[in-house]
């Protein structure tokens, strides 16, 4: 029996970080080291479910869309405090369910979000330039997940939204808008429109 060998390509967004991102970001931002120049980390995909939280129907719509969306198992996040008026127990309710991507999947999730799923967006005029925090990292919220062509018809009959966070290195906006700029996320001018 003969063992096969596995080619394994980049994905096309990493290999376009290495070789071509990283040279350009630090010649146009004035970077002494290359170190210096922002890098994508992870990426963490999460939906809370809400005054859903019961809803057993509901919580296995939300974790097959993230599972298919992502090709990763989601995690579910439990509740951190007691707030009686929501009904909710500190540890025992499932609030929400999450996945952290990193290295391969994060790329492709982020090739795939950027070039195939924001293009479906209903009256989409680009990003807002406001998502940044202090720290540099990237926030933008999904209102449907239709956009995405993993999911078929039948599983986006119960419609629900997602939060995408893209966490950056670097610790400044500026640096971060920047990269995500050369990935090819498209922000939205200040006019309006694109």
């Amino acid at each position: 029996m003969v063992n096969a060998i596995q080619t394994s390509t980049a994905p096309r967004l990493k290999a376009l970080y290495k070789d071509t991102i990283v040279k350009e970001l630090q010649a146009e931002l004035n970077l002494k080291n290359v170190h210096q120049v922002p890098k994508l980390e992870k990426i963490v995909v999460s939906v809370g479910t809400g005054k859903n939280k019961d809803d057993k129907h509901y919580y296995e719509v939300v974790n097959n869309t993230i599972t298919k969306i992502t090709g990763q198992h989601p995690v579910d996040r439990m509740a951190k405090k007691s707030i009686a008026t929501f009904k909710i127990r500190a540890g025992l309710n499932r609030v929400g369910i999450s996945v952290v991507l990193r290295g391969a999947r994060m790329y492709e999730f982020l090739d795939r979000f950027i070039n195939v799923s924001l293009p479906r967006t209903r009256d989409f005029h680009g990003v807002s330039n406001k998502a940044f925090d202090k720290s540099g990292n990237f926030n933008m919220g999904v209102v449907e997940q239709s956009i995405f062509p993993e999911l078929t018809f039948e599983e986006t009959q119960l419609s629900h939204g997602l939060q995408i966070t893209f966490v950056i290195s670097g610790g400044d906006p500026k640096l971060s808008r920047a990269l995500m700029e050369k990935f090819g996320l498209p922000f939205e001018k200040q006019g309006g429109k694109i």
